[in-house]
């Protein structure tokens, strides 16, 4: 995922980032290294708290480069001024919120005319494949027709169908310009599986990348990438 938004995002120049739901900062620090000016908004002082320790490994030009806010993510509009941000990241947050449409609004409020909004959404097209490729027919059966699930550790999520994310992401004026599935391959892998030797690995994010990228595959991913890109003026 972060070779797709780099594409978007390119290092030059320098943008204002703002990740929403930011967790221990993986993504952050990414973009932190690559120059980019990232604010990592989370609830969570434990995550928070990894974070910061985190940051407190990197070079000074790149702790710099970080704002670390504690605080809820629907109340967006009260932490931070309109058209702040070149780039919102929402990434594994809307599967928690029963309904996106609020979030998707105050991301887009908050992104500058020209910047992007980056979405990791659970596929509400391909609820069915975990469980069906487990031969859990009963709750593959069901899958079909939801769009509720609960996660791998325990918790009721949502999943977002891509037409729906598509048409909520015109609604406050933003045009997808890239779609990509993530996990298409790897999504039943256990947590504590063993990491593949380097060879391995490489082959196989290159596999994940490609399938990502290309249809039938990435339709049936486990987690949608999806980014919208708002016009470099108001829309009439």
């Amino acid at each position: 995922m972060s070779s797709q938004l780099a594409e978007h995002l390119p290092d030059h120049p320098a943008r204002r980032v703002l990740d929403i739901g930011c967790g221990q900062g993986t993504q952050l620090l990414r973009l932190a290294r690559r120059g980019h000016a990232v604010t990592g908004l989370d609830t969570s002082e434990t995550l928070l708290g990894d974070l910061n320790r985190s940051l407190r490994a990197e070079p000074p030009e790149v702790r710099d480069r970080v704002r670390v806010v504690r605080g809820d993510a629907l109340g967006l509009d009260t932490l931070f001024e309109a058209a702040s941000f070149d780039a919102v990241l929402c990434h594994g947050v809307l599967m928690y919120l029963p309904d996106p449409g609020p979030m998707l609004a105050d991301a887009a409020a908050l992104t500058a005319p020209g910047g992007i909004v980056s979405l990791l959404v659970r596929n509400g097209d391909a609820l069915a494949m975990r469980p069906g490729l487990h031969g859990d027919w009963a709750a593959a059966a069901a899958a079909f027709d939801r769009t509720g699930y609960v996660n791998r550790i325990g918790v009721r999520a949502r999943a977002d169908r891509l037409s729906d994310l598509v048409a909520e992401l015109a609604r406050n004026q933003l045009d997808v310009v890239g779609w990509y599935g993530v996990r298409v391959f790897t999504d039943l892998a256990d947590d504590d599986d063993p990491v593949p030797g380097p060879d391995e690995l490489s082959l196989l994010l290159a596999c994940e990348d490609r399938a990502g990228r290309t249809d039938p595959y990435r339709s049936v991913a486990a987690l949608l990438h999806v980014l919208g890109r708002l016009p470099p003026y108001p829309k009439p």
